[in-house]
């Protein structure tokens, strides 16, 4: 069987993370999802708002990272859950849990570092940094030295490959 899905919305609010009774931290969001199509009789597109989860590190990573407002990709599987209500009513909620989050935008913390965070693949956090490097030929060295960044080419025989 296959359950994936894949979305792109903006947080409704901060995530809320908490921890388990064993200390497993878990997170939850609300994305708004905008749809792909505008209502025809107000030209106006609905939002769908979808509750997310993420667990472990990835839970941890989005309390720390993401903030209401902020655009975010999520990857992961639909789940469905009952429960019960204050009334004893029986419910079902559908929620997204997450197994990757990603950012949809490039905006920065605010903390005015230059820096913006992002999850290595061995289980920790680091911070990458999002200036150019110095090199203003991003690393492949320096102009011709009659300062033209092109370079004529020696043969054309006029036949064009497509």
């Amino acid at each position: 069987m296959l359950n994936r899905i894949v979305i792109m919305g903006r947080l409704a609010r901060d995530p809320e993370l908490r921890r388990t009774q064993a200390g497993v931290p878990v997170a939850s969001f609300r994305l708004a999802v905008d749809r792909d199509f505008r209502d025809k009789t107000t030209g106006e597109r609905a939002t769908d708002w979808i509750d997310v989860v993420a667990w472990r590190q990835t839970g941890e990573f989005v309390s720390r990272y993401f903030s209401k407002g902020r655009l975010a990709v999520v990857e992961g599987r639909l789940q469905m859950r009952d429960w019960t209500d204050k009334e004893g009513n029986r419910r079902t909620s559908a929620e997204v849990v997450a197994e990757n989050v990603y950012f949809g935008d490039s905006k920065r913390d605010g903390d005015g570092s230059g820096y913006s965070p992002s999850y290595s693949q061995g289980g920790g956090y680091s911070s990458a940094p999002s200036v150019p490097p110095a090199d203003p030929f991003g690393g492949y060295g320096a102009p011709p030295a009659d300062g033209d960044q092109f370079a004529e080419l020696s043969t054309d025989d006029g036949n064009l490959p497509f």
